[in-house]
């Protein structure tokens, strides 16, 4: 892994377990203070019981939808990252606090989910290119001539079977 990326990472991981729940205590105590530490509570309980149902109903609906595009035969690209989106959804959803459940309804809701699935698998697409043995895509051969390219040597030549 190189240093970008391990930097990237890092400062990633403290935005996650340092500034997150900074950020949920005081938006908890914001919220709390205006209309109460009762009903801030009833709010988180409410909110995490819709989300658990939500969460419940669209995830029944991506494994619907991957079984089915698997028994066609078909390559569940798209539904594989609807699960994806759910379960970090339902992740989300398990830390008490407004702005992991706001984030959670992004993922979890059909209309914003896609444009995170869009987001997802051009983040994924970029990585596997990155890490490639090749260092990029590789180029399409010549389909007239299969085997290696012209690029490198090859020895022309005839297999005789003993």
């Amino acid at each position: 892994m190189n240093n970008a990326r391990r930097s990237s990472l890092r400062w990633l991981l403290v935005l996650v377990l340092v500034v997150l729940p900074l950020v949920e205590l005081f938006v908890l105590v914001q919220v709390g203070q205006v209309i109460g530490a009762g009903w801030t509570i009833l709010l988180l309980v409410l909110t995490g019981i819709a989300g658990g149902w939500l969460i419940r109903r669209e995830g029944s609906k991506a494994w619907r939808a991957l079984t089915q595009s698997l028994r066609a035969g078909q390559m569940p690209a798209k539904e594989l990252a609807d699960g994806a989106l759910v379960i970090l959804a339902g992740a989300l959803m398990l830390s008490p606090g407004f702005v992991t459940d706001a984030f959670a309804l992004l993922l979890i809701l059909p209309g914003s989910r896609a444009v995170c699935r869009r987001l997802l698998t051009g983040l994924v697409a970029s990585r596997v290119l990155a890490t490639s043995p090749f260092g990029a895509a590789p180029q399409p051969r010549d389909a007239r001539r299969p085997g290696p390219g012209t690029d490198g040597s090859v020895i022309r030549g005839e297999v005789v079977d003993p």
